[in-house]
């Protein structure tokens, strides 16, 4: 009845309007040589081949209109008096984020490497992170949506899992156990970043030594080991925006949380589907 075929791994960026005459690829190479002259006024041979070099690789790899999509929002927060942080993380590597005032740190003076940021052998999408002042973040997404279309624009959505301690917790509620008893259990999980259940057991012993004295605790424990790492709850994410090239319910389920529209698909999901993601900080 049904014949759905979802691809991965093909882009879907949303083409940036460009100057008639340009392709997003010369646009984004004239706006860096102006940036280069700009930053280093004298034009090395050194620049010259770096910038080339990273333009190939961004061209080759499609990823012309994400450079221009991210130097847009950064100019539009600067031109409306949005504080707007330095840029961060392997994006530094980039000479072209520095040159279109994506980040402000030189990147040949630090001998910061490009392909910690885009590697040609790894086909992935750039991951840039823009710092906005936090009162101001949403007059950056509706500056988005402005520009791209509302049906085009969605934030992301997130699930909380039912985790070792929470998952003991919900369980030990609903049949009905004594609070102290089911919180003492829950203690004595290991604090270590997302150990299970079966792994706590092994490590404390007197998990062991409570479920063998205690059967109801034992049957709390078995329901929770098949039901542990299940999505709980959904909410949106604090940051992630989407970006389709086309209305965004003819890619990916979408939800309403407080009439704002979100997707349904979590961000992994979503990279993997080649559709653009953007971190609004």
């Amino acid at each position: 009845m049904t014949n759905l075929k979802i691809p991965f791994g093909e882009l879907k960026l949303p083409q940036f309007p460009v100057p008639e005459g340009h392709t997003v690829e010369s646009w984004l190479r004239a706006a860096c040589q102006e940036g280069l002259e700009r930053r280093y006024g004298t034009v090395t041979r050194e620049l010259q081949d770096r910038l080339d070099y990273e333009l190939s690789v961004i061209d080759k790899m499609g990823f012309s209109s994400y450079f221009l999509i991210v130097w847009d929002l950064r100019r539009f927060a600067v031109d409306s008096g949005i504080r707007v942080g330095p840029g961060r993380g392997s994006a530094a590597g980039s000479l072209i984020a520095y040159l279109l005032g994506i980040t402000s740190i030189d990147p040949l003076r630090y001998d910061l490497i490009f392909e910690r940021f885009l590697n040609p052998s790894r086909k992935e999408m750039p991951d840039i992170d823009l710092d906005f002042a936090s009162e101001d973040r949403g007059r950056i997404i509706e500056y988005i949506r402005e520009k791209y279309g509302h049906e085009k624009v969605a934030q992301i959505i997130t699930f909380g899992t039912m985790k070792a301690r929470a998952v003991l917790r919900d369980v030990g509620r609903v049949l009905g156990q004594e609070l102290p008893v089911i919180d003492r259990l829950a203690k004595k999980i290991p604090k270590v970043l997302d150990i299970s259940l079966a792994e706590a057991r092994k490590m404390e012993p007197e998990i062991e030594k409570d479920l063998k004295e205690n059967p109801p605790l034992q049957e709390l424990w078995d329901i929770s080991l098949k039901l542990e790492d299940l999505h709980r709850h959904a909410s949106k994410h604090a940051s992630g925006v989407v970006i389709g090239d086309r209305p965004l319910d003819e890619l990916v389920p979408i939800a309403v949380f407080d009439d704002i529209e979100v997707t349904q698909f979590d961000m992994n999901i979503l990279t993997k589907l080649g559709v653009l993601k953007v971190d609004i900080l």
